[in-house]
């Protein structure tokens, strides 16, 4: 029987390929991706029809080619699966595939993205026409005496329907590129499409060959010999890790994954097997880095499959923002590719697997610390990042994690936060029943204010890390009756208000001259004077930012959501130890102008010491000092 048809897509509304061709333009390299899926559906349908019993012929080697040929400009993608009859064709690429067309161009006229769009409308096939001025199939189906089968279409509504020439089962895409795709005539960027999108495909992907040398006896000296050979160039692992059991796995294999998805990377600290099937699909592996401060260059990292099929790896609403920092895969069948990402986000799947993810990383951190803590402490400094970002934005998270989160101190000394509580609780609860932890987030730069706490045996934790602005205001927030004060943000004996007070041994008039002459030596808008009883051995002047307005501005800077603090101006306190030597030596000096030096260079010293002097200022201090010596 030899089979001849013309006839025309029916289509309601207007030329679907311009629409094709506009709406995906941008990214038209999915084409590939679509035609080597749809291939390897079809080589699966076959091997399970044949487990069905439903096919009892020769199964062969399951394998999907792609072929490039620059001379003729086509690009051709072979499998041996399923096939199609010539009335096959006629429902599935005719008909199916355009059901929706009126609807699918309602819907998206407005359309970004090809991801919103291909494969919704059964659109996949048709991605061909973004690259092609003519697509040919030649296809003969698995059933008994079927005919070869040809289907030709220039990318207007018509198509021709043939005798084809195939005479193995399977079917093959023949795409003649059009002028605007020449780019993909290149072996090179194909290999980089392939390597992409099909890099873990279930199906063999064959493109091209390659040379390999193969043992091959020995040479008359001993010696190993070797013979090159042309082999199929196969390019993707058909069963990942993620595919399989993890009792089935080493190490071994999950660092060699790793290794895998990112080459120059250095290994991970630990992983997770994720594996689930109800109430929804989902499997993969995720991977903690080694992450230091700049954890905004560690984004996009986690690869999103659907049954194997790269899809993306913008994955914000799928995993929970603050494990936006891990690394890995996750394959799932049940997340909506295809449609807008506001419904992606609505997806009552995304949010379950979203809540499902956090509970999982949350379990496997409780596990390590549990199991082996001091193991665990060590590779707090890369974990903490994670943990303290999903305690600020996440509250099912910080639940479980207050448990296992740790403080550091700068003895380099490792607590829970229970435990912290009850080591500062009896000596750092101020006149109100408040407990006053105290931190430092530049142990360097803050090392006198630090020496002084510790004088009064109070403990001051370390707290800098990018995220440690928030992580302090949300442990403020969460934990009962507790107060956080950087170390700088007042003079020791006032980071907690207790009863007992030092006096300062000046008296009012004393004190309105002392404060008078600093007030004329600092010549900085924005800085406030105020004499205070310290001990004798404190320092002479401390300047200090209130901690409220401090954080505030930080978090501003931090893109917090508090602009309005930003641009508010800098204040200080400059807090005069009246009980200094160095008071009572100005008291005695009657020359103005040494007074005012004395004063001055008081000054200067705690700028410098905060590391606010600097320019101009910063030289003449060190010019008056070499005058003073």
């Amino acid at each position: 029987m030899s089979i001849e048809e013309k006839g025309s897509i029916s289509i309601h509304t207007e030329n679907i390929f311009p629409i094709i061709k506009k709406f995906l333009y941008s990214d038209n390299e999915i084409f590939l991706r679509e035609l080597v899926s749809n291939a390897v559906d079809a080589v699966q349908k076959i091997k399970r029809l044949a487990a069905l019993g439903q096919y009892n012929g020769e199964l062969g080697n399951p394998l999907v080619e792609v072929a490039l040929d620059v001379e003729k400009k086509t690009i051709t993608i072979s499998d041996n699966g399923l096939g199609m009859t010539a009335e096959e064709i006629k429902k599935y690429i005719n008909q199916v595939a355009f059901s929706g067309a009126s609807e699918f161009v309602e819907k998206f006229k407005d359309a970004k993205d090809a991801n919103e769009i291909i494969g919704k409308f059964g659109l996949g096939f048709y991605s061909a026409f973004m690259v092609s001025d003519l697509v040919e199939i030649q296809t003969l189906s698995y059933q008994e005496g079927a005919e070869p089968a040809r289907w030709v279409c220039d990318g207007s509504t018509s198509y021709e329907i043939t005798e084809g020439s195939r005479t193995t089962r399977g079917t093959e895409i023949i795409l003649h590129i059009n002028e605007e795709s020449a780019e993909f005539l290149s072996q090179h960027k194909l290999e980089e499409i392939l390597d992409k999108y099909g890099k873990f495909l279930p199906v063999p992907i064959k493109f091209g060959t390659k040379t390999q040398e193969i043992p091959d006896g020995e040479d008359e000296e001993g010696k190993p010999k070797t013979v090159s050979v042309e082999t199929d160039n196969i390019i993707n692992t058909t069963d990942p890790i993620w595919t399989k059991a993890p009792a089935d796995l080493s190490d071994q294999d999950y660092l060699d994954f790793y290794k895998q998805l990112y080459p120059f990377g250095e290994d991970p600290l630990f992983w997770i097997h994720l594996n689930v099937d109800y109430p929804f699909n989902l499997t993969g592996v995720l991977y903690f880095p080694k992450v230091k401060n700049d954890f905004d260059m560690q984004r996009n990292k986690i690869k999103l499959f659907s049954r194997q099929v790269f899809i993306t790896d913008e994955v914000k609403d799928i995993v929970p923002e603050f494990l936006m920092l891990l690394h890995g895969v996750i394959d799932s069948p049940d997340i909506p590719l295809n449609v807008s990402r506001s419904f992606l986000q609505a997806d009552s799947n995304v949010k379950k697997i979203n809540s499902y993810i956090t509970k999982k990383v949350a379990d496997k951190l409780g596990e390590l610390f549990n199991k082996d803590r001091k193991a665990y402490e060590e590779k707090w400094s890369d974990i903490g990042l994670f943990v303290k970002y999903g305690m600020v934005s996440e509250e099912k998270f910080y639940d479980k994690a207050k448990d296992f989160a740790l403080v550091t101190n700068t003895k380099n000394e490792n607590f829970t936060l229970d435990e912290y509580h009850a080591k500062v609780k009896d000596i750092q609860t101020d006149k109100n029943g408040q407990v006053v932890y105290i931190y430092t987030n530049d142990p360097a730069k803050q090392d006198g204010f630090i020496q002084s706490a510790n004088k009064k045996d109070y403990d001051v934790l370390l707290m800098n890390s990018a995220i440690d602005n928030h992580f302090v205001t949300s442990l403020e927030q969460k934990l009962e009756k507790t107060l956080l004060k950087r170390v700088d943000s007042s003079v020791a004996s006032k980071l907690i208000e207790k009863d007992e007070v030092v006096e300062s041994v000046l008296s009012d008039e004393q004190s309105a001259k002392v404060k008078d002459v600093f007030e004329k030596a600092i010549v900085k808008p924005g800085f406030q004077v105020e004499i205070v009883g310290l001990h004798p051995e404190e320092f002479p002047v401390t300047v200090t930012m209130d901690e409220f307005m401090r954080r505030m501005k930080d978090m501003a800077q931090m893109g917090g959501g508090m602009s309005f603090y930003g641009s508010m101006p800098d204040s200080y306190k400059v807090a005069i130890n009246g009980n200094h030597k160095l008071v009572n030596k100005i008291l005695q000096t009657e020359n103005s102008e040494e007074q005012s030096a004395l004063a001055k260079q008081a000054v200067d010293l705690a700028l410098l010491s905060q590391g606010m002097l600097t320019g101009a200022e910063l030289t003449a201090f060190v010019n008056r000092s070499v005058e003073l010596i």
